[in-house]
């Protein structure tokens, strides 16, 4: 006489799992779609911040140096000069033009006649732009011009001391000799470079006008930062943020640790002035 089912294998029968008889594709689709509506809304709200409110860069070369070191990750403010849209780089408002020695990251203007081609702004091909940081020292209306090195705005030069020699080491982990300075920028008081070989110097600028709704933008290693002293003014609409601080850095000529490199404690948390 047969046996009859207790009520636990009775629910033990109810969640047999039943044969898949999805194709492969439709296995694959699923799965996309429990990715994104488990981890859709952190993305999107990831996007967001990083449209609107803050963003990380990271410094691939030595223009700014020593302000900014090779390895830096620093966090950029996007909302110093006006808010954005999310998600595109169209303004709300008119953008606020930039304080004179302000570290502000903005999109390269060497084409499209300095404007921006596209509005939306995602980090991924073909919405990621080639971005570049340095240093605003001329204001729309302004007379720039480089003489010797020194920097003069509307005729005024911008004095400069020595303060030591410098090894400012590449990009590709070369040595190069240069010369410090504490150059006070229009009352601000910052360290540029200049390589310690008059042939390694860049050559002479301008005068030049400002034109209105411009900025003239200079990297402090000043010989060996292409800037708008080499492909011109760039536009205030460019400009995506306020360089603020160093949250991470390393040094990749220095393999302490495999690919990284040494990690810079030092500079953790450090600001950008």
């Amino acid at each position: 006489m047969g046996r009859e089912n207790t009520d636990e294998e009775l629910e033990e029968d109810e969640f047999t799992d039943e044969p898949d008889d999805r194709t492969s594709s439709e296995r694959s689709l699923d799965f996309l779609l429990d990715i994104l509506r488990t981890w859709g809304p952190a993305i999107l709200v990831v996007m967001l911040i990083r449209s609107v409110l803050a963003e990380p860069f990271r410094i691939p070369s030595g223009s700014m140096v020593p302000t900014l070191a090779i390895g830096d990750h620093i966090l950029v403010t996007k909302y110093s000069y006006g808010l954005r849209w999310p998600l595109s780089r169209i303004p709300i408002s008119e953008m606020e033009v930039p304080e004179r020695g302000d570290v502000v990251v903005f999109i390269f203007p060497g084409s499209n006649d300095g404007k921006i081609s596209q509005y939306v702004d995602l980090p991924i091909p073909p919405f990621n732009t080639l971005d570049y940081v340095k240093r605003v020292v001329g204001l729309p209306g302004e007379e720039i011009s480089v003489k010797n090195n020194m920097l003069y705005i509307d005729g005024s030069p911008q004095e400069r001391t020595m303060v030591e020699t410098f090894d400012f080491v590449d990009d590709r982990c070369r040595t190069n000799a240069t010369r410090a300075y504490n150059e006070d920028l229009d009352g601000l008081n910052h360290t540029v470079l200049n390589a310690a070989s008059y042939g390694m110097r860049m050559g002479d600028y301008g005068p030049a006008i400002v034109p209105e709704g411009h900025i003239f933008v200079m990297g402090d290693n000043r010989d060996h930062s292409a800037d708008s002293r080499v492909w011109g003014f760039v536009p205030i609409e460019n400009i995506k943020g306020k360089a603020q601080l160093v949250w991470l850095s390393y040094d990749k000529c220095k393999q302490t640790v495999p690919v990284l490199g040494e990690i810079r404690g030092s500079r953790f948390g450090i600001p950008v002035e």
